[in-house]
């Protein structure tokens, strides 16, 4: 049996404020569904200009669960 296994999924996240708050915001808004988050990897940044200045940030990003035993799992 292996010691861990992931499923990767891909999330983007946007923010007003910067980069490090729209991969906080993704992340939050996941792990309220999502269970055993465990790492993420940013894989694009852009973003969009209003008024010659930053309107907003936008993050694509991987973010890896751990796939539990059966056994770990919460009983109800």
């Amino acid at each position: 049996m292996p010691d861990s296994t992931y499923k990767v999924i891909e999330l983007v996240g946007s923010s007003r404020v910067g980069i490090e708050d729209a991969v906080n915001g993704a992340i939050a808004r996941a792990s309220e569904s999502l269970e055993h988050l465990d790492w993420f990897e940013v894989k694009e940044v852009r973003g969009n200009i209003e008024g010659g200045k930053v309107g907003w940030y936008q993050v694509k990003m991987s973010v890896g669960f751990k796939i539990v035993d059966p056994g770990d799992l919460k009983r109800a």
